[in-house]
């Protein structure tokens, strides 16, 4: 199914669901209807239904969805059926605790390269991946056929490094810096900045304490 044909808002659901029924596989639910998703969810039934509709006729009315086929069906529609090669390009204390986590690979991914400029810090080992020089980006996001790349390098530098990347092949971005980045058509860039939604957050309690 083309991305195109899924509304935006759908796909940025279906990671969420995909996490509810991971988690339903855990607990040894063969079947799950969608209010049971939908509670998982923090969503609605209809939501539910109207989201996986757009994946095709997957569910038995009256008796919900098997689990093991919807998992393997979202993850194929999220193009993860086998583990996507990440690189992390900066690895501060940011791309050091994404290194360190061990659920990517639960989810879809493998992060198979590490880059920084630091001297001190290239050659050393990032939790079993040595970590290589930003100067041999390009060389090494092509030798071990990089898909997506983790920014979590100093604003200043990011758009740079960025450039770089994208001239390097990558079409596909996660961007941790602070700073909106300028890529070719074609390049999907998701921009995660913590500074904003924590603002977003103090919005919600400015407006509880006017009450």
């Amino acid at each position: 199914m083309e991305r195109t044909q899924i509304p935006e808002t759908t796909i940025h659901r279906l990671p969420v669901y995909l996490r509810c029924l991971l988690q339903a596989q855990q607990d040894r639910m063969p079947v799950i209807s969608s209010v049971g998703i939908a509670e998982m969810a923090g969503t609605n039934a209809a939501q539910v239904r109207k989201d996986l509709s757009y994946l095709g006729e997957l569910g038995t009315r009256g008796i919900g969805y098997d689990v093991e086929a919807l998992i393997e069906h979202i993850s194929k529609s999220l193009g993860i059926t086998g583990l996507r090669r990440v690189a992390i390009v900066g690895y501060g204390r940011l791309g050091g605790a994404l290194k360190s986590y061990t659920g990517f690979s639960d989810r879809g991914f493998d992060i198979i390269a590490v880059f920084d400029a630091d001297p001190a810090k290239i050659g050393t080992d990032a939790d079993g991946v040595i970590i290589r020089s930003t100067d041999e980006l390009e060389t090494v996001l092509a030798e071990n056929r990089v898909e997506i790349v983790v920014m979590a390098t100093p604003a200043g530098v990011t758009q740079e490094l960025a450039d770089r990347v994208t001239g390097a092949g990558i079409k596909a971005i996660l961007n941790l810096a602070p700073v909106r980045l300028h890529v070719p058509d074609g390049v999907a860039v998701r921009q995660v900045c913590m500074s904003t939604d924590l603002q977003i957050l103090s919005f919600y309690l400015a407006q509880d304490g006017m009450k």
